[in-house]
């Protein structure tokens, strides 16, 4: 890397800390996780160059400290983490807050965990299995956070099971299509999920067609959910 390339992701850094109200220890560790993208071979992500790291990774992570349910979250589960974004990164803005890494890849969990370990983040504990086949994870998280996994209907049935009442989906999505819109609303209606809260999002100066989708989980669960493992993604509702 060059001397240029961390001249501008450290004055993105410091722009992000002024902007999230971040402390200087988060900082720091958040360019940590910049080394360890740019250094690392095992890391799940094309995305290595530190001054383009620093938004795709960094600033879209804390995006999600826009939305309220994350930044007041005492729980969240990241589904598919696979590099770690944004569990990684919301674990060292809200170190308050306990972060779940789960995916359906042992050995990105554990880079994950290692990662979370090399920076020393206590708050981070990772989970190897599918989100609609753990039962430690039902109605426990006040948040459920969700970057590159799936359609938006799939992310809402894999997510009302594991939020308490009260708790929301928070999926980083770009613009839907007509056919993901209604399938979305399809699985909300079935899982008795909130409305969808679109919310429009530009993390970077030129980022485009970036949305955090919310829906909120007023009551229980139905009956008949999670589904038995990988009907959700063979067979969508809707």
């Amino acid at each position: 890397m060059t001397v240029g390339d961390w001249d501008v992701a450290e004055a993105r850094l410091r722009a992000l800390e002024r902007q999230h109200d971040l402390s200087p220890e988060a900082t720091t560790a958040l360019h940590d996780l910049l080394q360890v993208f740019a250094t690392d071979e095992h890391a799940a992500t094309t995305v290595r160059d530190p001054d383009v790291a620093v938004d795709r990774h960094v600033a879209d992570g804390l995006s999600g400290l826009t939305v309220d349910a994350v930044s007041s979250a005492e729980r969240i589960v990241d589904i598919g983490t696979g590099a770690g974004v944004p569990a990684l990164v919301l674990a060292i803005a809200r170190p308050a807050c306990t972060v779940v890494a789960l995916d359906t890849v042992g050995r990105k969990v554990g880079w994950v965990v290692g990662v979370a370990e090399r920076l020393g983040l206590s708050n981070l504990v990772g989970v190897h299995a599918r989100a609609e086949d753990w039962p430690d994870g039902l109605g426990r998280h006040d948040v459920v956070t969700a970057r590159a996994v799936a359609p938006l209907g799939v992310l809402i049935e894999y997510a009302g099971p594991l939020l308490r009442v009260g708790g929301s989906l928070v999926a980083w999505k770009g613009a839907l299509d007509a056919e993901e819109r209604a399938a979305a609303e399809v699985a909300r209606a079935a899982l008795a999920m909130g409305a969808i809260d679109e919310r429009p999002v530009v993390p970077w100066d030129g980022a485009r067609d970036h949305r955090l989708m919310v829906v909120p989980k007023p009551g229980p669960t139905p009956k008949g959910f999670p589904r038995r493992v990988g009907l959700a993604r063979r067979r969508p509702l809707g």
